[in-house]
């Protein structure tokens, strides 16, 4: 079977600005309070089973995860992504994978973190995404997504000067909501907040972080 088209772009996307993409965005979170909190929280949640930070670009997120306790590997499905993760996080595990198969045993994962990764994934493959997750998270296993939220596909042919084809897509958080439920989580919480307008890392959306957790069987 051939390679869905979307994954192959991001791939080459990413790819192609690794390095530089490193550089930008490695103190993002220093400068999003909210952001932390959001990532706190779920630690407390994650309790001691392995977590898989997923999507996770350079690492910042997973050595952010790991300062707080968590036994957390990264994947990304871009090689020089992970290239980038590993020279600057050489104690933490990296793999190059996709989220559309993952590489983990049925129930094997404690905790899910997609960091901005399912932005890229186009609506008709977000419900094979989240069955995905659901099949590798453990009973009672939580699953922290955050996503640009509104509505509409931004598409960018060009990122600090490097030729691109990357899709945003932006989803409203009761629709991830209900394709969560669909799939077989419960959500637990949520948090929307305003742009950040000013700075570095100055966006043009709200921002959206859901947080669900895998339902028990009875």
């Amino acid at each position: 079977m051939s390679e869905p088209d979307f994954l192959a772009r991001t791939r080459a996307s990413y790819d192609t600005i690794a390095a530089d993409f490193a550089g930008w965005i490695e103190d993002e979170l220093a400068a999003k309070p909210l952001d932390r909190a959001v990532l706190s929280g779920f630690a407390e949640l994650a309790g001691s089973g392995l977590v898989a930070d997923v999507g996770c670009g350079t690492g910042r997120v997973t050595a952010h995860l790991h300062g707080l306790g968590l036994r957390v590997f990264g994947i990304d499905l871009s090689p020089g992504m992970v290239a980038q993760a590993r020279g600057r996080h050489p104690d933490l595990r990296f793999e190059v994978g996709s989220m559309t198969e993952l590489e983990a045993g049925d129930g094997s994962l404690g905790a899910i973190v997609a960091w901005y990764s399912i932005m890229h994934v186009p609506p008709d493959r977000l419900p094979a995404v989240f069955a995905e997750f659901h099949r590798v998270l453990a009973e009672g296993g939580h699953l922290q997504l955050a996503f640009p939220a509104g509505e509409g596909l931004l598409h960018r042919t060009d990122a600090g000067g490097h030729e691109v084809s990357l899709d945003f897509h932006q989803r409203h958080p009761d629709e991830v909501a209900g394709l969560l439920r669909e799939a077989g989580f419960e959500e637990r919480a949520r948090l929307v907040r305003e742009p950040d307008e000013e700075g570095k890392y100055a966006e043009t959306t709200p921002q959206a972080f859901l947080l669900a957790r895998k339902r028990h069987t009875v």
